[in-house]
Formats: C-alpha cells, structure tokens, sequence
C-alpha cells in the first residue's frame, strides 16, 4: 500500500488530491482500503492543525432548537421557567450545571459545547 505519514501541508495537499481521485472506490477493494486509510490519515492531521472551536453555550442551544424546530417554550422543562429561558437566549443569565445536565440528557446536546472557559456557570 506505502502510505506515509502527512508532516507538511504539502503531504496534506497530496493526500487530498489522491483521496479526490479515490472517491469512487468500492469498500473491500485494495483502492477502497487507500481511500480508507488516507482520509483516516487527513483527519488526524486537520484535527492537529485547524483545530474546530465549540460553538459558545447560547449558539449549541439555538442551532439544536433550529435544527429540530423547538421554540423557546420547549426548553421550559430543561432550563426553567419561561422568563428564565429568555435570559439564558439572551445571554442575561449563565447555564448552571443542572440546566446543562438536563440539555445534556434531555436534548442530546453535547455538554462541551455548553461548557466554556471563560463563561461563569452558576451552581
């Protein structure tokens, strides 16, 4: 197979080309193993260099409430009264750990992207 290790963005940019022209391989098939191999190679190397930031806390919430058609109001039983979700969407009040944990469990939203550094939350 000879595959080598992606060190540079040049050996990125081969990878990418090569993986273009593999695009149409069949699984179980030695080209079908390259492409599988490559890609796998890719996204290690861009995971280490073009690191993807979690969206802040209020941004997770309101692209899970568009993406599943929900309202405001359907948050009341993870975050609390309505006026209390309001502020939470309009930044006036941090998450608490209780309210992440319901997103977390009741939503399917992932707790790291609710959790910021440098965003207090309440206990």
């Amino acid at each position: 197979m000879n595959i080598s290790p992606i060190k540079t963005k040049r050996d990125h940019a081969r990878a990418l080309k090569e993986i273009e022209g593999l695009m149409t391989a069949k699984r179980n098939t030695a080209d079908g193993d390259r492409l599988d191999v490559l890609v796998t190679l890719v996204e290690a190397w861009e995971a280490k260099h073009y690191p993807l930031d979690l969206p802040d806390p209020v941004a997770a919430i309101r692209y899970h409430m568009e993406q599943n058609g929900m309202a405001p109001k359907d948050l009341v039983p993870y975050i609390g009264s309505r006026n209390r979700v309001y502020e939470v969407l309009n930044r006036k009040r941090p998450l608490s750990l209780r309210m992440i944990w319901r997103l977390n469990q009741g939503l399917g939203i992932p707790a790291e992207s609710m959790i910021k550094a440098d965003e207090p939350v309440a206990v």
